[in-house]
């Protein structure tokens, strides 16, 4: 272990980061401890010289920030091969390490913890920086439920030093947001899509998009819509049902547009819950079924458990394989996005962009045909005696021809 960076004196090993190693340092100038996060410069390779200049930006702009919500950053420099970020100590345990728990947070708490983080967000965006990175280990929980963002302004040369050496924007797959997996530009609603994500798992235990490799997760973000949270959790009342879903909003008009619009809604909606109620058993959460209709925005997903014959849900996270490879996320981007964006896509994966010939023939399934219902000897007998034409009208034409014959005779007589 290194013993000095800078004039910063390293007293230990705290963990490792996305780029590196963070350590516990102390400032001797002013007594103070900090927190160092180290990131490799030998990580950039050839783009080395950029990839630095853009990392002391990117670190200087985050510096800027001053919010009770975002982690103090107050120095940066370099040692060797080596550049760093001193930045606030903090007492506390990773967002990430809370949901590991079995039992789910009390509902008022999490959105307590997503209110904080919206509003850190939000004072981010107005000061022109993107986050790109929000999940909930870069959210710290320190002293009475007071949270802190981390890694703000390095999020992008996380993803820059993976694209580098893979030719694969990775970071963190299951909370990037559709134009992340599309390699679009991102702006503030894409931290909101990925805030809305943290979100769901935090009131249901489960991850909003999941699949067993990276084109499967990719393809879930751009195509599913997940069950309402209350389907998994019954202490979710419908307001943050809706609350969830116009977060997670495939296309940026439905999406919130602002991260403060986003924290008013939750705290009216905190508003309406009991304060620190009982924790929801996930185990048992987990195990109940849908008993009312989706609402509208989505009614489109299946739940994944199995009910009876008549419904027979479609699995909410399963993935067919005709999806499951770079190839057939390729196709996909073709199928739904501009001739731009599926080249730019092809570049990102480093795979030749299909022809629609190739789309039509991998996409197009043969159609099961629905099967007969086996009629039992009872029930032939019954449709045949009630098919029309047959003898069981016979009774009703003799009834109406002897009114006829009556009413003529009537007539005459």
């Amino acid at each position: 272990m290194i013993s000095q960076l800078g004039r910063y004196e390293v007293i230990g090993e705290l963990g490792q980061g996305a780029m590196g190693i963070v350590y516990k340092a102390k400032d001797p100038l002013i007594d103070r401890i900090v927190a160092i996060k180290t990131i490799n410069l030998n990580q950039a390779l050839e783009e080395k010289e950029e990839y630095e200049a853009r990392f002391y930006q990117e670190a200087k702009a985050a510096g800027r920030l001053s919010h009770p919500n975002i982690v103090t950053i107050y120095d940066v420099g370099k040692s060797g091969d080596v550049a760093y970020i001193a930045m606030e100590f903090l007492q506390g345990r990773e967002l990430r390490e809370a949901l590991n728990e079995t039992p789910l947070p009390p509902l008022d708490q999490v959105l307590d913890i997503v209110v904080q983080v919206a509003q850190g967000l939000a004072y981010a965006h107005e000061h022109g920086i993107v986050h790109r990175d929000v999940k909930p280990s870069n959210v710290m929980v320190v002293r009475d439920g007071h949270v802190k963002i981390t890694d703000f302004g390095i999020a992008r040369m996380a993803s820059a030093s993976v694209r580098t050496q893979t030719g694969m924007v990775l970071g963190s797959p299951k909370y990037m947001s559709p134009e992340q997996v599309m390699g679009k530009a991102t702006d503030q609603r894409s931290d909101i899509f990925s805030l809305g994500v943290m979100l769901y798992e935090m009131l249901t235990g489960q991850v909003a998009f999941n699949g067993e490799n990276v084109n499967a997760i990719m393809y879930q973000i751009l195509n599913t819509v997940p069950p309402p949270p209350s389907t998994l959790n019954p202490a979710v009342p419908d307001m943050l049902n809706f609350i969830v879903a116009k977060a997670l909003a495939k296309s940026l008009d439905e999406r919130y547009n602002d991260a403060g619009e986003l924290a008013n809604d939750l705290r009216a909606c905190r508003d309406t819950v009991p304060r620190s109620g009982a924790p929801v058993d996930l185990r048992r959460s987990r195990q109940r079924k849908p008993d009312s209709q989706l609402s509208d925005s989505i009614h489109r997903l299946r739940r994944g458990e199995a009910e009876d014959e008549e419904t027979k849900p479609v699995a909410t996270m399963g993935l067919s394989t005709v999806f499951d490879s770079s190839a057939a996320t390729m196709r996909l981007a073709a199928m739904t996005g501009s001739p731009e964006d599926a080249e730019e896509f092809a570049k990102t994966l480093k795979i030749s962009r299909p022809t629609m010939d190739a789309i039509s023939q991998a996409t197009t399934l043969p159609l099961a045909k629905p099967k007969t219902a086996e009629r039992t000897p009872v029930q032939a007998r019954q449709d045949k005696a009630n098919a029309p034409g047959k003898s069981s009208n016979l009774p009703l034409i003799a009834i109406l021809a002897l009114v006829l014959i009556g009413l003529v005779l009537a007539l005459v007589f």
